[in-house]
């Protein structure tokens, strides 16, 4: 709690929010308990096992037949082939949302030892060819993409205005262009990814 209690908390429609909400707070993080990791793990497996049920055969087999899918039927080794290529699928979904999440951040300020210390503590190297885009290098006169949430935004820079402006489809096919209102990359980056979130399509809001 003593990490928090000095850390600013705007409301939305102050002045300085944008500001604030982009300097990076340190440390980001505290190391989660082992109860945050069984709960983890329990939430995982059910969504895991959710999706195991609709691709298993057997289960398939017993829903044609009218007959409820019995846990116990969880024993059976092709369920558990099932669950171990849903498992694969989670996996899969880990990549592209950690993926997403080092670019929003490296984008925003944050640098490759911070994306490393985040994702297990790998070396700032690793963490580079992981996520090989997430920390660029900006010219004034760059226009970057970014992909989260389903839909993609590209920065743009103003050079007779000084400010940073953004375009955007949505996963939902919405289209917005801001105007160059935006003092720094960061703010122009936390804008474009508020509006792909706010149109994210169902189950696709949360980027981890």
């Amino acid at each position: 709690m003593s990490d928090a209690a000095g850390i600013p908390t705007p409301d939305k429609n102050d002045e300085n929010f944008w500001t604030t909400v982009t300097t990076l707070v340190e440390p980001p993080w505290s190391e989660p308990t082992t109860d945050d990791a069984f709960t983890m793990d329990e939430r995982v497996h059910d969504a895991v096992r959710a999706l195991a049920e609709r691709v298993s055969t057997r289960a398939l087999a017993y829903r044609a037949a009218g007959k409820p899918f019995d846990p116990v039927l969880m024993a059976a080794p092709d369920v558990q082939l099932a669950l171990l290529r849903a498992l694969y699928e989670a996996k899969q979904s880990v990549d592209r949302l950690a993926e997403s999440a080092a670019t929003v951040a490296g984008r925003s300020g944050a640098n490759y030892a911070q994306l490393g210390a985040a994702w297990g503590g790998i070396k700032r190297q690793s963490a580079r060819l992981k996520w090989p885009y997430a920390v660029v290098k900006k010219s004034t006169s760059e226009s970057i993409p970014l992909h989260y949430a389903g839909g993609t935004a590209v920065v743009h820079h103003d050079v007779d205005a000084d400010a940073w402006w953004y375009t955007a489809t949505a996963a939902d096919q919405r289209d917005k262009e801001s105007e160059p209102v935006h003092s720094t990359y960061a703010e122009a980056i936390a804008g474009a990814t508020e509006f792909l979130l706010a149109h994210a399509l169902p189950g696709r809001q949360s980027p981890a």
